[in-house]
């Protein structure tokens, strides 16, 4: 896959100085923590999706990044960081793998389809509850597996990929393979506009519980988000490797972000100023998207695989700031007066 990224670039900077977003270049001296970051392992990171990037900066960028000794030395040499969105504080959520309890045939206690994308579905379809009520989707052979929890499946839809434990034995992997062309909607921001809980009292295990407990009124909460995700069956080549992003790589937990494509290139690093109560300093590469990740200032974590990780990652609902590294000829192309 080539992603033409000095194109993209432009076309982001010209789209965000045409909404009048604030452009500024950075030092690395004005990188909160980026002495004490661990820049090897992000450069590790940073490799696994260079090769996808096409253009004469990034070609020079990603063949010096194969062979240096050196990576701190090799990101303030070849990048600068660029702080898009000015001082408007940005958001950071975290998303993870989940595992699921599922078989391949349909049962008493496994009734919850995981649907791949019907052929039909070009642009935008069905809403979630449309597809649900409907059931247009039954009998046509497009189910991977049937789970047992629907407050999971409809999770599982949100983090865009997931791992299935087979009733019959084994595990499969399932990614992102297309959705119905509505809108994401938040539930716990619903949750929150209905006066069910404050801000900072919403995560995923506490919509999950609320869910849980209000059958009737859950189900119509989740209508409440019409987007709806399909899926396809991965193959696991090593369990110990993170699902596949949207740049067809496996994402690392803790360095790998889900970005918004039209503000942040695919591939890019990406220096991460993060507070509240568990505060984080990082350099992460941008290899993933998600319907929710919207705007400049905007980031979700990968925080990894299983229920610790989801835990971790609920939780997350912070301010900070990001600013995207961008070669040195690039950036200044693009801000040529500073």
């Amino acid at each position: 896959m080539g992603l033409r990224v000095v194109a993209m670039a432009l076309a982001i900077f010209a789209t965000a100085a045409s909404a009048d977003e604030p452009v500024q270049l950075l030092t690395f001296d004005e990188l909160d923590g980026w002495a004490e970051d661990d820049h090897s392992a992000a450069l590790s990171v940073f490799r696994n999706t260079c090769i996808d990037l096409n253009g004469s900066d990034w070609d020079a960028i990603c063949a010096v990044s194969e062979t240096t000794s050196d990576a701190r030395t090799f990101f303030e040499l070849f990048f600068r960081p660029v702080l898009i969105g000015g001082e408007a504080p940005a958001l950071f959520t975290g998303y993870y793998e989940p595992q699921l309890e599922g078989s391949r045939t349909r049962s008493a206690r496994f009734r919850y389809p995981v649907y791949r994308l019907p052929p039909e579905v070009d642009g935008q379809w069905l809403s979630r509850q449309e597809i649900e009520e409907s059931r247009v989707l039954e009998g046509r052979n497009l189910e991977i597996a049937w789970v047992d929890d629907p407050v999971e499946l409809f999770f599982l839809q949100i983090q865009g990929s997931g791992r299935i434990r087979l009733a019959e034995g084994g595990v499969i992997r399932v990614g992102y393979g297309g959705r119905n062309g509505h809108e994401y909607r938040s539930i716990g921001q619903e949750l929150v506009r209905r006066g069910v809980y404050q801000p900072h009292q919403v995560s995923a295990q506490v919509i999950q519980s609320w869910v849980r407990r209000n059958p009737v009124a859950g189900q119509t909460l989740l209508y409440h988000n019409p987007s709806y995700v399909f899926f396809r069956e991965v193959d696991i080549d090593d369990p110990d490797l993170g699902p596949l992003g949207a740049m067809n790589r496996n994402i690392t937990p803790h360095r790998s972000i889900a970005i918004d494509p039209d503000h942040t290139p695919l591939g890019a690093p990406v220096w991460i100023e993060k507070d509240g109560e568990t505060p984080i300093r990082r350099l992460m590469i941008a290899q993933d998207t998600g319907g929710a990740i919207q705007g400049p200032q905007r980031a979700d974590i990968f925080f990894g695989f299983g229920d610790d990780a989801g835990e971790a990652a609920g939780v997350i609902r912070d301010p900070g700031r990001m600013m995207v590294l961008l070669p040195v000829e690039l950036a200044h192309q693009l801000i040529p007066d500073a």
